[in-house]
């Protein structure tokens, strides 16, 4: 697999937020959002084996397989069986563009997917039939910069309503108290989440 990094810190997204976890990155992304924070991982990259990146995860519960846009690496189903057959829960973080129907059916599989909203530049890439495949395990992201990306993140759950976990984050993932204020003014049944390591750690590219 083409592999930008690898590291142990704590989820700082999502409903594992806080949890330590091995993160892999890999390497090249299809899209190419205009806020997004790892753009050096859509180049370079180090060919490393399925078997090296398992042996990472010894010893630790929990890993994030994350990119770039992990689904782009043809050996993906290869490293999730090998990290799923040792017991490991894994979060795969995709970009909402690729589908995601013939992945793992595991209980210790979370796929966590985004809907990318107008301010990223992509949102016309996303594939919506992925939604249905999301289950009460999994999480839909939404990245919210302004007003119409909150309009059109409503619009996409009320036209699809979606059978997992919701999520709202403000792009920079730090400034929520009026994206919380609007969540609770609209009386949506969504997460209100930060992206924990930058409130602990700031912009620092891994820990």
């Amino acid at each position: 697999m083409n592999i930008c990094e690898t590291f142990v810190s704590i989820q700082g997204e999502g409903l594992m937020m806080g949890v330590p976890t091995l993160f892999i990155r890999t390497a090249g992304c299809n899209l190419d959002c205009s806020w997004c924070d790892t753009k050096y991982a859509f180049g370079g990259g180090k060919e490393t084996q399925v078997g090296e990146l398992a042996e990472l995860a010894a010893g630790i519960s929990h890993v994030c397989v994350t990119g770039g846009e992990p689904m782009l690496q043809k050996e993906l189903p290869e490293l999730l069986e090998a990290l799923l057959s040792e017991g490991k829960h894994v979060v795969l973080e995709t970009n909402g563009s690729m589908d995601v129907s013939g992945l793992p059916k595991d209980r210790n599989l979370m796929i966590s997917m985004d809907i990318k909203c107008p301010s990223s530049g992509m949102s016309e890439k996303m594939l919506t039939s992925n939604i249905a495949a999301l289950g009460e395990k999994d999480q839909l992201k939404f990245i919210i910069s302004d007003a119409v990306d909150f309009e059109f993140a409503v619009d996409v759950l009320r036209e699809y309503v979606p059978k997992t976990n919701v999520i709202f984050s403000p792009v920079g993932g730090m400034d929520l108290r009026p994206l919380a204020e609007e969540v609770l003014r609209r009386k949506l049944e969504v997460r209100v989440l930060p992206q924990l390591h930058k409130i602990v750690w700031g912009d620092m590219r891994s820990v």
